[in-house]
């Protein structure tokens, strides 16, 4: 059946018709239903079939009779009789529509004359003209002229203007030459009678023929057109039932007899939370159907590891099909779908803070979001524009961030905002200073000293001073701040990670390895970079513009740190430092042993207690009752052989000493070097960040301050194709390809660093049963 709807669709698009969607939602049909659906569906194709080969026919018969005509038509201008006497003479000046032969000369001719006339692909006009040339020598006269109106070519059903030709030749071997080469070429030759008298009364059959045919041809018509109107106004029903059945029965084919073979088990997987939903449905097929014996419901007990099902919204799916993309979290996992919402847009931010580019994005996600349920919007076929209409919330919060962030960095355009007055005081410092004309002069740069007062009035009330925008040390200066910025937020992020791992523990009842795995791993982030953290808050707080000169370098101290050693032109940030960084060192590295050995003997050590400790088979034993053929443990399909051949022992789940200490000797060297190379990844954050603010201020200079300073009285002209220039060069790179790029390195960081640190990802999708009517196609 589904074979003869394609065979009825193709039908409609040949015919122009476009088939909707169906109206409502049909039941399944029932065995009986669906044969008379098949009987309708084989009758209205057959009659399709009928209909289009008539009309083919049709068709065929008049675009002959047509060519025939004109064919006659012009070869009577080639081969008119000369004009009867008493009549002027003509003038012989050439012309494509005088006879071929001169009239006076018939009656000299000792050799009869003959015709091939038909017509011609106007392609193949050329290279049949030239092979008849060559082939016949030269004995024949051969004429070609247009078709007045074109036709449908039958190869290729397009309408080209056919060339219709006349050959005379003498001498029947040339006749059978010139058919062979027509017949080669593709001709469609008619015959040519004699006589002009001939030639009229065949040219008024044809007339009244192609009328007749006309006639027909158009009641063809409207009885396809009628046929056509049946199958669009049922075809929409009889996909969605067909599938419908489909569906059921693959279901059905899906489930296992029970020991009588009287009734179906379906063992299938159900959310707890809809298991009243399940059972009611299943009521009311029994009510509906009739059936003395009504369906039930009756959990069971396996071994197998559940299907994943995250319900999500609008909202959400954006931020879970991101971490679904990494893989699907095993059953009761820490989801990391929630965290992301909030971090993603903020790591993005990060490396696009701007609050011009930001701006933009976020109004182009809100008009996503306010025309969400345009038809227009969801039933796209642009694959690149349903990507962005999916994640549309996703942009919507990657736009709200940028633009916090922008304030933060005080970047909108590559331009600063003057929101608060600035902290820095030009005055104050050329009142306390020798800034003399002369020195003006020969110092086009001038240095604000923090350290006179007045001139430094404290820090801005949000984001970084407007003033650095003009200064020449602003790039060294964003660089120290955006570097240790990075660092700060990795060390926070992957942290956090390693905290979430405790709902996987407490939850699969996995205790030992909070002190085991997790304890460890806090121990080595936190004594290594989380010291590095707290050296960077430090140092911020103890050292002012007073004492700048003589803060000393955390890099080095971090370098001195790893070779228990301290540097004498390298001030030590506090008293006890060396100390305290040799215990801390000395507590990193102790928690490697701890982490690598600590999960494998413990459970080797579980494992010969339970051994020891098993106690011995009782006779019975009280259980819950199960279904009928089913044997304890096992599944409702398993047989009596397959319990027989024997089952998973106890210890099945627990491999042997060798792997679980390879596995975890993998996971604690992936970790211990990871917490390196993932804290210097955060780092791209202030890369990207860097690069974004430095492309942003080239396409400025380049381009919009150009068009401000270089123009003169005509530049409020000129200003519209410069900023039109402005405005696209923005939106391709800044936009478009700095974006791309910055969502790409934020979904690194949270698969590789974040991930990485709580999540397996090893669980598959639950599927449950729904109809899709176009699922099919």
């Amino acid at each position: 059946m589904e074979k003869t709807f394609t065979f009825l669709q193709q039908e409609l698009r040949g015919a122009g018709r476009v088939l909707g969607p169906c109206p409502d939602s049909p039941r399944a049909p029932l065995a009986r239903e669906a044969l008379r659906v098949q009987e309708q569906s084989e009758q209205l194709a057959q009659e399709l079939r009928e209909v289009s080969h008539n009309r083919a026919s049709l068709r065929g018969r008049l675009r002959e009779l047509r060519q025939y005509l004109h064919v006659l038509r012009e070869g009577q201008r080639f081969t008119s009789l000369p004009a009867p006497l008493g009549s002027p003479p003509r003038p012989r000046a050439l012309s494509e529509r005088e006879p071929i032969l001169d009239p006076s000369l018939h009656q000299h001719l000792d050799r009869k004359i003959n015709f091939v006339a038909g017509v011609i692909h106007p392609w193949r006009v050329s290279a049949f003209e030239r092979l008849l040339w060559r082939a016949c020598r030269g004995y024949l006269v051969a004429s070609f002229v247009e078709m007045p109106e074109p036709m449908e070519d039958p190869a290729t059903g397009e309408s080209i203007t056919w060339v219709i030709f006349l050959i005379s030749y003498w001498g029947e071997q040339i006749g059978q030459k010139i058919r062979k080469i027509s017949d080669c070429f593709h001709c469609h030759v008619y015959p040519y009678p004699e006589s002009e008298a001939s030639r009229a009364d065949t040219m008024s059959g044809l007339h009244s023929q192609i009328q007749d045919l006309s006639v027909v041809l158009e009641e063809t018509e409207q009885y396809l057109a009628q046929v056509l109107d049946k199958v669009v106004l049922a075809l929409p029903t009889w996909r969605v039932q067909i599938q419908k059945m489909k569906a059921i029965y693959l279901i059905l084919n899906q489930c296992s007899f029970d020991v009588t073979e009287k009734c179906l088990i379906a063992e299938v997987w159900c959310p707890v939370r809809d298991l009243t939903q399940v059972q009611e449905a299943l009521r009311q097929g029994s009510y509906k159907s009739g059936s003395s014996v009504e369906c039930f419901v009756q959990r069971i007990p396996t071994s197998e590891s559940p299907p994943t099902l995250i319900r999500t919204n609008k909202f959400t799916a954006g931020f879970q099909s991101i971490v679904d993309a990494y893989g699907v979290a095993s059953y009761q996992e820490v989801n990391p779908a929630p965290y992301a919402i909030i971090t993603f847009p903020f790591i993005f931010a990060i490396m696009f803070g701007d609050v011009g580019h930001g701006l933009l994005m976020f109004l182009f996600a809100l008009w996503m979001v306010l025309y969400e349920n345009s038809p227009s919007l969801q039933q796209a076929s642009n694959e690149i524009w349903l990507t962005f209409f999916e994640g549309r919330y996703l942009i919507l919060l990657m736009g709200a961030f940028s633009i916090y962030t922008g304030f933060i960095y005080n970047e909108c355009f590559s331009k600063a905002t003057v929101i608060f007055p600035s902290a820095w005081s030009v005055a104050t410092m050329a009142n306390h200073s020798s800034w003399s004309s002369d020195y003006l002069a020969t110092h086009p740069s001038l240095t604000l000293d923090p350290n006179v007062t007045g001139v430094f009035q404290g820090p801005y009330p949000f984001g970084i001073d407007p003033i650095w925008s003009l200064a020449t040390n602003h790039l060294n200066f964003l660089n120290s701040f955006k570097m240790k910025m990075s660092v700060v937020l990795g060390i926070v992020h992957m942290g956090f990670g390693v905290l979430l791992g405790v709902f996987n523990h407490v939850h699969f009842q996995q205790r030992h390895r909070l002190v085991l795995e997790l304890l460890p791993e806090m121990v080595f982030l936190l004594a290594l970079f989380g010291y590095l953290v707290f050296l960077i808050f430090y140092k911020w707080v103890k050292f002012s513009a007073a004492d700048s000169l003589v803060a000393p370098s955390i890099l080095i101290h971090f370098i001195d740190m790893f070779l228990f050693t301290s540097n004498a032109g390298n001030l030590p940030l506090y008293r006890g430092q060396v100390p305290v960084q040799t215990v801390l060192v000395a507590l990193a590295l102790a928690s490697v042993p701890v982490l690598l050995l600590g999960t494998p003997l413990y459970l080797c050590c579980r494992r010969r207690a339970s051994r020891t400790s098993r106690p011995a088979p009782v006779a019975a034993a009280e259980q819950e009752p199960l279904l009928e053929g089913q044997e304890a443990g096992n599944s409702v399909n398993a047989t009596k052989e397959d319990v027989e051949s024997g089952g998973p022992s106890p210890d099945a789940e627990h491999s042997d000493f060798a792997e679980i200490f390879m596995h975890q000797a993998i996971h604690t060297i992936e970790y211990c070097l990871g917490c390196v190379s993932n804290t210097a990844s955060y780092l791209r954050l202030w890369a990207l960040s860097l690069a974004h603010a430095q492309l942003s201020e080239v396409l400025w200079t380049m381009v919009m301050r150009n068009g401000f300073v270089r123009l003169s009285y005509a530049g409020g002209v000129v200003l519209v194709p410069v900023f039109a220039a402005f405005a696209v060069l923005t939106v391709a790179i800044l936009l478009v390809m700095e974006g791309l790029s910055a969502f790409l390195h934020a979904l690194r960081l949270h698969w590789v660093e974040f991930q990485n640190k709580f999540y397996v990802g090893a669980g598959y999708k639950l599927c449950p049963f729904a109809f899709a009517p176009d699922a099919w196609e």
